[in-house]
């Protein structure tokens, strides 16, 4: 091996259960690997031929990657190469580990690479922060949020067995996880090991969730070692697996210039910091590894609103009123469920609808319906508050409606190649403005005071797409806009600190780290009434908190008493939001809908702090459904993180277990029998409540768990300790 190419390992550092492992290479570089503790001795010699920085990074004016690398990837271009190790700063402060890593490039660029992580979790934090100390502007096209190398380091070779995982999105069918091998992809390395190969994907434009979620994960199903990684970010952004020799790496952050028509100016004494993002390494499978990132959310969780750590019930009117409330139909709702364990009443879109419009295209004036709400909405929350529950209320911040006046204010929106940005029935806020800010303030932040509103549902029902003019770059424009959007949310933390936030993005548009860090829930999905309700939200398991994934329970009046607890059931995957026909229901269908909520309820804790187990034996299709679904939650003991080894080891007092029969298969005559699950390791084994709308029975045999069927789209919830 060359000389240039050798590694020593510079300096290891244990976080949890987790090893970060520095690795300087020949060239003054620095490498980042990360592995799990237990795997320590089981690491093999490093085997990339040419090492990988930590630090991706590109600048305008250097040579860009050669080996027809242009098109597919700006890694490992000039200015990487450049780059070179100064020193490393390892500091620790109460509960937080930080390990910062210093490289220049001799032209007085300095980069800053940040690990950071808190005691007990189970993650990582990575960012890099480029410094501009030279007397000339910088213009990046490239910055990495975080890189890590030498996967995987327990195999020889190319490995085999790899899987690169990926979660596809789109609207009322979130959450669909994508595993393919890295030979499918292409992503072997070749006979030269010369040309980089790379498979880059992401998501363009304001919506960071809709085709894709900011996450990747590979995993080694022969060492059965997964590495996972979330971008906290409202915007555009890539993930990346690269190999071009028979180490293979992950990368991500910003949405580049290639792919995301990105490009930013540093001037002399400025500095810029990639989004961040959070990474984990385990012992296990996908499903694990991604359980260990989103339990990143939890510290921002424990100190929000203090009603919503017991995870209470809401009733949101839209699929009752279809965009249309009025006084006089609230108050009726209202008076069909107060008293029935409901903390939470949601008047949603359509406050403000003009005669003759539709509310899809009024949002931006916000100006109540006097028509609707004679004597205002005030009066109106304040009847709900009356009836025991906490009055919320919709807006769509960032959009406007072609019906709105201020639709034609060009001055408040945002503008491409000079033309106000304009989809087919709305326009778009520049949260830049000061002059968007102070009328955003008085519609939004005043109007919730006003109307003392305790809950704001934030919508967001369209995608700038590209970006936006107001900067060097298109990109640069939409990254700027969206960090606005997010100061603004927090603008109404800080003058209403009690408020509960829910985050809407057509349903689950914008599930990523960051906006949830911010809002005490989600609409997980727009499936509303569909039958593949239960599958997104197990699939939504794997992208944020169960606790604050909003699943709707849409009552019909025809709806038999099996197909309320089908949706009731699917509930009990996340937080419990009821809607429909709740003033025509009758006491038969409300027994079950009570019983369905005391249940919820019960398994409230385990929702709030638990693992998820799924056990799906559907068809191909998430539409078409057959065969059958189980997922199993078992609590979290807490005391059992605090070595940060072994986290879901020990006795479990308690588990729930929801499974949805489905369909039959086409070419099956009947239901099976039987459905056996087998239990997760030290999960209780006795069956203290069962909720069905049928008569499907259970029983636990040597830790199996038995379900009998008894008719096609039915489901149960069991719960055990």
């Amino acid at each position: 091996m060359d000389q240039d190419f050798q590694r020593e390992v510079y300096q290891e550092y244990q976080l949890g259960d987790m090893l970060a492992r520095y690795l300087k290479l020949g060239t003054g570089q620095m490498e980042l690997q990360l592995i799990p503790v237990k795997m320590r001795q089981l690491v093999k010699k490093p085997k990339g031929i040419r090492g990988d920085s930590l630090v991706q990074i590109k600048l305008v004016g250097d040579a860009y990657p050669g080996a027809y690398a242009g098109g597919v990837t700006l890694r490992n271009s000039e200015t990487v190469e450049r780059c070179y190790f100064t020193e490393q700063k390892y500091e620790q402060q109460d509960d937080i580990t930080s390990i910062k890593t210093y490289l220049q490039d001799g032209r007085g660029h300095l980069l800053i690479h940040e690990l950071s992580w808190r005691k007990g979790e189970v993650s990582v934090a990575s960012q890099t922060t480029f410094v501009n100390q030279s007397s000339q502007r910088a213009d990046i096209e490239l910055l990495s949020s975080f890189s890590l190398s030498e996967m995987t380091p327990f195999q020889d070779g190319d490995g085999k067995e790899l899987v690169l995982h990926r979660i596809l999105s789109k609207w009322s069918q979130e959450g669909r996880l994508k595993s393919e091998r890295l030979e499918d992809l292409l992503m072997e390395s070749n006979w030269s090991k010369w040309q980089p190969n790379a498979v880059r994907y992401g998501q363009i434009g304001s919506m960071p969730a809709k085709s894709y979620f900011p996450f990747i994960a590979l995993e080694d199903q022969e060492a059965h070692v997964t590495w996972g990684a979330q971008l906290a970010i409202e915007g555009s952004w890539q993930m990346e697996t690269y190999r071009r020799d028979t180490s293979v790496t992950l990368s991500g952050g910003q949405a580049d210039r290639e792919f995301g028509q990105w490009l930013k100016y540093v001037e002399p004494g400025e500095q810029f910091t990639s989004p961040k993002a959070i990474l984990t390494v385990c012992i296990g499978d996908v499903d694990y590894a991604t359980q260990r990132l989103t339990q990143a959310g939890e510290k921002y969780l424990q100190n929000g609103p203090e009603v919503e750590q017991d995870l209470p019930i809401l009733f949101n009117e839209y699929c009752t009123t279809w965009g249309l409330p009025s006084h006089e139909n609230i108050s009726s709702i209202v008076e069909a469920i107060k008293g029935k364990g409901i903390d939470y009443f949601v008047m949603d879109c359509g406050w403000f609808v003009e005669e003759g419009k539709h509310w899809g295209n009024g949002m931006g004036d916000y100006v109540p319906s006097q028509k609707l709400f004679p004597k205002g909405i005030r009066y109106t929350l304040d009847c709900i508050k009356a009836a025991g529950m906490k009055p919320g209320i919709w807006f769509e911040i960032d959009n406007v409606g072609r019906d709105a006046h201020v639709y034609q204010n060009e001055d408040l929106l945002l503008k491409r190649d000079g033309h106000v940005l304009t989809t087919l029935n709305r326009r778009f806020f520049d949260m830049r403005k000061s002059e968007t800010k102070t009328y955003l303030t008085e519609k939004v932040i005043h109007q919730l005071k006003d109307f003392g509103a305790e809950y704001m549902k934030m919508d967001y029902n369209d995608t700038i797409g590209l970006g936006c003019d107001g900067a060097e770059s298109i990109g640069e424009g939409l990254r700027q806009n969206m960090e606005a959007s997010v100061a603004f949310v927090k603008k109404v933390k800080e003058e209403i600190p009690d408020i509960i936030l829910e985050n809407c993005a057509s349903g689950g548009h914008k599930l990523e780290p960051l906006m949830m860090s911010l809002c005490s829930m989600a609409s997980f999905s727009d499936a509303h009434e569909c039958e593949e309700i239960p599958v997104i939200a197990a699939q939504l398991h794997r992208t944020i908190l169960p606790r604050q994934s909003q699943i709707w329970a849409v009552i019909r009046k025809d709806a038999s008493l099996k197909r309320i607890a089908y949706i009731l059931c699917s509930t009990f995957l996340g937080r419990m939001c009821l809607s429909g026909d709740v003033t025509q229901l009758s006491q038969e269908q409300w027994k079950v809908i009570d019983q369905g909520m005391a249940f919820y309820k019960e398994i409230a804790p385990i929702i709030k702090e638990g693992y998820t187990y799924i056990d799906s034996h559907k068809g191909i299709s998430d539409r078409e459904l057959t065969g059958y679904q189980a997922v199993i939650r078992v609590q979290r003991d807490n005391h059992v993180i605090e070595n940060g080894l072994e986290l879901y080891e020990g006795k479990h007092e308690k588990a729930y277990v929801v499974v949805h029969q489905f369909n039959k298969p086409l070419e099956s005559d009947a239901l099976p029998k039987v459905i056996e699950i087998k239990l997760p390791k030290d999960c209780p084994t006795h069956i203290s409540k069962i909720f069905a709308g049928t008569l499907v029975q259970a029983e636990v045999k040597k830790n199996i768990l038995y379900v009998y069927p008894t008719e096609e789209m039915e489901a149960v919830g069991i719960l055990l300790d």
